[in-house]
């Protein structure tokens, strides 16, 4: 066997060996991992003198590993690997041994096979474990023997890991049997090891493989160990000459910086405060991190290429993990004064420390000690009127924060090659963003006042030295601008007109004031222009109660979206359109000098994207594609639509304005349109958007929706401007008749339709029919048609009393087109979900028939030849009861509206005490009550004994059954007896009852939903 595992796992190595025979290798080393023999075959293989190749011996290993963890080996199996593991260890790893040890992913796995086995024969079966690896190391016959220490330390790592690591998730069973070898380590064996690391630390001073081994080791074991054997003054004695070595060259110190790690998890273990207190006096952390800070490698190299990132790093998780101690200390109420005035002078004295590293350069060991500043911003806020050695503190702490959202002197804003440290930025931008909103909660007196003075004197800089200045100063005061009126906004808004309502609104608009007076807009840099930009859009209601700024900002938005820069090119537009928009009651007849200001950046030129050339590009390039482009300028047509149309403006110069636009769109068109039919792309994707252009314009003159109310949005044009737009969507309705097989044609014209909506109003009803037979065509997929059903919905309730007639004309060729495509097979997941939605949309818009008082449309002489095939889909749909279940449940719904409509007026009641029904039924539509029993009443029992419709085991069955049971009621109410009469003679022996209880529960239920419970437990007791 040994033969072939050598075979199979130099076959699989080989790259010359061939697919099916590597194939069958694999097959062979996956059956040998389950044999029961296997592991024996291969621990002998791996023990082998002379040694086969690493490769197979660590196959071999795996194979072991598999077999020991999984295969659940007896003590006979387990008792031979271990003897037969520690006798190789011991010839390749103890004193003396002639064996050159394994490579280091041999050790790995090796250390991981013996772990396996100390986890199960440590309490009964190898107790000498620890010792017999303790051998290997030469200790305890004093003798060295490096390879033999290392193993040893690996043994004690692996053991760690697997024992006692909090990030690994395990099973329960796993977790106590863990505790139980954690409690026997510590019983039997702890101080051996620990003494074990003082000796070796002794015995190898100048070795830094065996010191930072032996450093980590502890680190790592420290947490779960009595902290009297690592805190002890023979042990402080060796670790604290390590942490405080120099280095001399500069380089890096992994020993130093492992020391300082292991210093960190000292520290960081979990103890009463009380003795945390004691702990940081003890071993005298503040006078070892002060000299640790004053060390060359951290002062004098400072802002050099030799400073020293790792030591910088290190100390500061030090520093963090002590700070956030101190602050859980000074929470904890359980403390005494003596203590608590202890941990009071360690925060005073840590706090330079903590904000040295929160102010270094490098991010990284900034973001370090961000976790301990939060909890020391936190507590404050908790402790609510600060005393004065905490309030002292918080100056120096925003000042920090404040200085470190400033943008490196090194970084270079915009391009390519720091998009990934731009972003890292950033991130580290909202982390502090959050400390200086606890610092406001803290002192909103303090944070208000240095952000003022901070802008304030920014642009005093400013002026005095224009555009010389460095822009980062400028930004830095410009986006603590843009946060500091968050703290404005919450105090209801900025109150009425020049009378703020609050201190932190009247100081935004004194900063709004200067930014607008200091000619901040003609800056050279790009970020200050974007960053101008998003202040006054995010604080655009600064400017309803300083109107007089507006002209001068319109102008500046009007220059900068024509900036070069790619990013303030396309960021501008929108902007603009937001600034316009929120101010378009306050910017005046300004229509006509706009439109000519940004009239050259209207034309539009389709750009058919080369997908071959996608991985050439780069990122930058992908981010402001053609297709970005465009959608950036759409907003230009929807900021003109926004300034064309305000109140200011007469109707006339908006139609003129509105007609200025679309001329040249509607030439456009007609001049590419001939290109288009024929195919060509790039004519289809001009026609495209132009289509959405002239859609987007129409937004921006009226956001109305049909059927909503004009509050929040701007409320319908006048005619002359309908007028207009109504040449646009005779306009669009040409190009969706010639260019229907487009896919991308079609989306843009329904997104045109909908928006066109809120300027034509009803006006559009004429072209209704036109629009349907665009649309629901016969390239229309079924998501199509479901988003064209649900703008439908809207022109119905919009519309309602002007529809009948157009709603009259168009319902059965709507409907034909909608059951064509409720007809087509499913393909595909997508198809099912596409259908699924087509159904919903489709019994919705009936529903918003029936509900607006259209019913007669669906009766009408017109349509009545449809009435039937109408009904039937209904409750064909109410049947797929088994993976669509919306509309099932919405179909029951309809036909108890149906009914409601239909059925006349009531003949029975429901009550907790019913009187038998006397009246006939007097249906609206004669012979319409005997149509509900017959169909819907059947509908609703072939659903409920379906086997699969199990309403007890599903909550969306649950809801179908309710609206059963609301129809099922329904009928009762519109036929009294005569439904009784058929409950009685048909349903009743049927289900082999008596029906006494169904007819109670069915005639005083005032509830559906009791009616339903009934029922759920009929069918329950029925299914078994």
């Amino acid at each position: 066997m040994e033969a072939q595992i050598e075979n199979a796992v130099e076959i699989l190595g080989s790259p010359t060996s061939d697919q099916a025979l590597k194939a069958q290798a694999f097959e062979y080393l996956n059956q040998l991992r389950e044999n029961q023999q296997g592991w024996q075959a291969c621990t002998s293989l791996f023990t082998r003198s002379p040694r086969t190749s690493d490769v197979v011996r660590l196959v071999c290993l795996e194979v072991v590993n598999y077999a020991v963890h999984t295969q659940g080996l007896d003590r006979a199996s387990l008792a031979y690997l271990k003897d037969t593991f520690l006798q190789y260890v011991r010839q390749a790893y103890g004193p003396g041994s002639q064996q050159a040890p394994d490579p280091p992913a041999l050790q790995n796995k090796l250390t991981q096979t013996l772990t396996y086995l100390f986890v199960f024969l440590y309490q009964d079966g190898w107790q000498s474990f620890l010792d017999d690896f303790l051998v290997l190391s030469g200790l305890p016959d004093n003798v060295e023997n490096v390879a033999g220490v290392l193993f040893y330390l690996r043994i004690l790592s692996s053991v760690h890991d697997e024992i006692a690591d909090m990030l690994l998730a395990r099973q329960n069973g796993d977790n106590k049997r863990n505790t139980e070898l954690k409690d026997q380590l510590r019983a039997h064996d702890m101080h051996k090891v620990a003494e074990s690391w003082k000796q070796l630390l002794n015995r190898y001073p100048t070795n830094d493989a065996v010191i930072d081994t032996v450093l980590r080791v502890v680190a790592k074991w420290v947490s779960w160990m009595d902290i009297g054997l690592v805190m002890s003054p023979d042990m402080l004695n060796l670790l604290l000459p390590l942490i405080g070595r120099t280095n001399q060259s500069g380089s890096e110190d992994t020993v130093r910086d492992a020391a300082i790690d292991t210093l960190t998890e000292i520290c960081g273990k979990k103890m009463r405060s009380a003795d945390k207190v004691e702990l940081i006096g003890f071993i005298n952390l503040q006078e070892i991190v002060g000299q640790l800070i004053a060390s060359p490698s951290l002062t004098a190299l400072k802002g050099t290429s030799r400073y020293d990132i790792d030591l910088a790093e290190a100390v500061a998780k030090l520093v963090n993990v002590v700070v956030s101690d101190i602050v859980k200390a000074l929470e904890d109420g359980s403390i005494g004064d003596e203590t608590r005035a202890r941990a009071n002078q360690y925060l005073i004295g840590f706090l330079p420390f903590l904000l040295r590293f929160f102010s270094d350069e490098y991010d990284e060991v900034c973001s370090t000690v961000i976790p301990s500043l939060t909890d020391l911003l936190t507590f404050f806020r908790k402790v609510g009127q600060l005393p004065q050695d905490y309030a002292n503190m918080l100056t120096p702490v925003l000042n920090a924060v404040i200085q470190k959202m400033r943008y490196d002197d090194t970084s270079n804003w915009g391009s390519e090659d720091s998009q990934t440290d731009e972003a890292e930025f950033h991130e580290l931008r909202r982390r502090l963003q959050n400390l200086q909103k606890t610092i406001a909660a803290v002192d909103q007196a303090l944070y208000m006042d240095v952000l003022s003075n901070l802008v304030a004197t920014t642009f005093q800089t400013l002026d005095q030295q224009g555009s010389q200045m460095d822009w980062r100063n400028l930004d830095l005061a410009l986006y603590e601008m843009y946060l500091f009126g968050e703290l404005a906004l919450p105090n209801q808004g900025l109150g009425t007109k020049n009378q703020p309502s609050s201190e932190a609104s009247e100081r935004l608009v004194v900063m709004m004031r200067k930014m607008v007076e200091s000619g901040i807009a003609n800056f050279p840099h790009p970020a200050i222009l974007l960053q101008y930009m998003e202040i006054c859009v995010r604080y655009s209601a600064v400017f309803e109660s300083n109107s007089g700024y507006i002209p001068n900002v319109l102008e500046n938005f009007v220059r900068l979206v024509h900036h070069n820069h790619v990013r303030i090119k396309t960021r501008s537009w929108y902007l603009f359109h937001r600034f316009i928009k929120q101010l378009r009651g306050q910017v005046g007849n300004v229509a006509e000098t706009v439109i000519q200001s940004i009239g050259d950046l209207l034309p539009i030129k389709a750009e058919v994207d080369d997908y071959a050339d996608e991985d050439d590009m780069s990122s930058d390039e992908v981010d402001h594609s053609a297709d970005a482009l465009f959608a950036s300028q759409l907003y230009l047509f929807e900021a003109i639509g926004c300034i064309a149309s305000t109140h200011s403006t007469s109707p006339e110069n908006q139609a003129l304005y509105a007609r200025s636009v679309m001329d040249p769109l509607f030439r456009d068109m007609e001049a590419h349109l001939p290109r288009a039919k024929s195919g060509d792309a790039q004519a289809v994707l001009q026609i495209h958007h132009i289509v959405m252009a002239l859609g987007t314009l129409a937004h921006g003159f009226s956001d109305w929706t049909p059927g909503s109310s004009t509050a929040g949005s701007h409320p319908p044009p006048a005619k002359a401007v309908s007028d207009e737009f109504s040449r646009a969507a005779e306009a669009i309705l040409v190009a969706l008749r010639e260019l229907n097989s487009s896919a991308d044609i079609r989306l843009a014209c329904r997104s045109a339709f909908s928006r066109l909506l809120g300027v034509l109003g009803a006006a559009v009803l004429p072209q209704l029919p036109q629009w349907i037979e665009g649309l629901l065509s016969q390239s229309s997929s079924k998501d199509e048609m479901a988003m064209f059903l649900r703008l439908l919905d809207q022109v119905v309730f919009g519309f309602k009393s002007e529809i009948y007639e157009v709603l009259n004309v168009l319902l059965t060729p709507l409907l034909q087109r909608i059951f064509g495509g409720l007809s087509e097979p499913i393909t595909g997941t997508d198809d099912e979900v596409q259908l699924a939605e087509l159904r919903r949309e489709y019994l919705s818009f009936l529903q918003i028939i029936l509900n607006n008082g259209l019913d007669g449309v669906l009766i009408s002489e017109a349509n009545q030849g449809f009435f039937e095939p109408l009904i039937s889909s209904i409750i064909e749909l109410s049947r797929t009861v088994e993976g669509m279940i919306g509309p099932s449940r919405l179909a029951f719904s309809l036909m108890t509206r149906i009914s409601a409509v239909w059925g006349g007026p009531d003949v029975a009641t429901i009550s907790q005490n019913p009187t038998p029904p006397t009246a006939a039924p007097s249906p609206a539509i004669p012979g319409f009550d005997q149509y509900m029993i017959d169909r819907f009443h059947s509908a609703c029992w072939e659903v409920m004994r379906n086997p699969n419709f199990r309403p007890w085991q599903d909550a969306q069955l649950r809801q179908v059954l309710t609206e059963i049971a609301g129809l099922e009621q329904m009928i009762y109410t519109k036929t009294g007896d005569v439904f009784i009469q058929q409950l009685q003679h048909g349903l009743f022996p049927s289900l082999g009852v008596n029906g006494e209880e169904y007819l109670r529960s069915l005639t005083t239920s005032t509830d559906k939903k009791t009616f339903s419970g009934y029922l759920q437990g009929l069918l329950k007791a029925r299914q078994g």
